[in-house]
């Protein structure tokens, strides 16, 4: 059977695209190209799990997310990345939170876009 193996993009609308595309790169690291977006690579990420993807529903009353979706994105320092994000104008929403597959936090983007930031750790088997 034919299957999905992976997660080949997200995209989203902003008032200005470049000015929000040059807010990402200034201030939470993403290396955006010349078409204007940005490739990230699953080689290049240094946690141990070397980069998953998590896909998953919620209930359309839950409450873990705004909206009708929710981006998460994986990084290497997530104190850093929090500073870097306030220093460029993101309005804290929540966190940093510790759970069972690392560390967590979410911010608004200068268009108001709540952002999850995800601190992987390695995920242990259970006994």
């Amino acid at each position: 059977m034919a299957r999905i193996t992976g997660i080949g993009g997200v995209f989203f609308k902003a008032r200005d695209p470049k000015a929000l595309a040059a807010w990402y790169a200034k201030h939470l690291g993403l290396v955006v190209e010349d078409f204007g977006g940005a490739i990230l690579k699953w080689p290049e990420d240094t946690a141990e799990d070397r980069g998953v993807t998590v896909w998953s529903v919620a209930a359309s009353d839950s409450t873990w997310f705004d909206g009708p979706q929710m981006i998460n994105y994986r990084v290497d320092d997530l104190d850093g990345i929090i500073a870097q994000a306030r220093e460029g104008g993101a309005t804290d929403v929540k966190g940093p939170e510790t759970h069972e597959n690392g560390r967590f936090a979410w911010v608004l983007d200068p268009e108001g876009n709540k952002v999850e930031l995800w601190e992987p750790k390695l995920w242990r088997e259970k006994a």
